[in-house]
Formats: structure tokens, C-alpha cells, sequence
């Protein structure tokens, strides 16, 4: 269903792979964990970037939530949707960005893990926290606040299962 829509939507190959991508990576956090609606994960994931449909800029995730709405999809899924963007945009940060006034930040475990594995997937391929760390440095607003919330993230989500790999 969600694939329907990406391409219902005209999301380009390279958005739908990319979001196939960030599913799987998803998934593979998400087993680590008991207490997660891996339904909601799958979904968020896939349609995290159905706002890139409409726009390429830092508002495709606002985008992606109100076609989700329209769609009928749950504040769960949208949540997800809209605050997938890097490791969260504060309330102050989305007020300088020129988004709606609010957190987006990811609160609940599965807005974490879709935000989390988008940060690891750098197009369909997989990559670690140093090379988001190094994009980021020269390229974000508030690298050090970004920065930490990134290893925040990491830290809950992927070290502790690291050694399984």
C-alpha cells in the first residue's frame, strides 16, 4: 500500500529506494526491541519522504505528514513522518528554519527509529554515525545540539546491539 502511494504521489525511483532502504535498516533496529509497533515503523519508514514529492526543502517532512492526513493514516504514522528529520529540529531551530513553531523532535520509540535509520542510510547505502557526523558539521544549523541528539540516538538504538553484528 505504501509503495502504491509513493508512486501515486510520483516519488521519483531514487526516493522509493531510498525509502525501501531506511525500511529494512528500520526493521533491523526495531528487532532489538519488545515494546515497538513494528507497523507503525514499516509504514513511517516507507512513506518518510512522501513530501519530496511536492518539495526538496527542509519542509518535505510538513509535506509528507499532510498527505499522509489526507491518506488517513494515524498521528502515529504522521508523527513519524514529520519529525524524521535528522535527529529532531527544536522548537527554536524550526522557528529560524521558517517551519511551523514546534518540536520535532523524535519522542516515542518509533519516531526514533525511522528518524535514526534515515540518518544511516545516505541513499540506499548504509553507512555509520562518523560519516553523518562529518556531513553535518559544515552543513546543519546547531551542529553540536544536532550532533548530540545523533549520538543520543545511536547510543539507544544501535551500540548496544553492535556486537551482534
Amino acid at each position: 500500500m505504501e509503495l502504491e502511494i509513493l508512486k501515486k504521489e510520483k516519488c521519483n525511483k531514487h526516493i522509493i529506494n531510498h525509502s525501501i532502504a531506511v525500511c529494512n535498516k528500520a526493521m533491523e533496529i526495531a528487532k532489538h526491541f519488545d515494546n515497538v509497533d513494528l507497523d507503525a515503523i514499516k509504514k513511517g519508514a516507507l512513506l518518510h519522504d512522501l513530501g519530496r514529492s511536492r518539495t526538496q526543502s527542509i519542509n518535505h517532512a510538513i509535506e509528507g505528514a499532510k498527505i499522509a492526513k489526507e491518506y488517513g493514516y494515524s498521528e502515529e504514522i504522521i508523527n513519524i513522518i514529520e519529525k524524521h528529520i535528522g535527529a529532531g529540529i527544536s522548537e527554536e531551530e524550526s522557528i529560524e528554519m521558517g517551519l511551523p513553531k514546534k518540536s520535532y523532535i523524535p519522542k516515542t520509540l518509533e519516531e526514533k527509529i525511522v528518524a535514526h535509520s534515515d540518518n544511516l542510510i545516505n541513499g540506499v547505502e548504509e553507512v555509520d554515525i562518523d560519516f553523518v557526523i562529518d556531513k553535518w558539521k559544515d552543513t546543519i544549523r546547531h551542529p553540536k545540539e544536532n550532533i548530540n541528539r545523533l549520538k543520543q540516538l545511536n547510543e539507544l538504538l544501535v551500540e548496544p546491539y553492535e556486537k551482534e553484528q
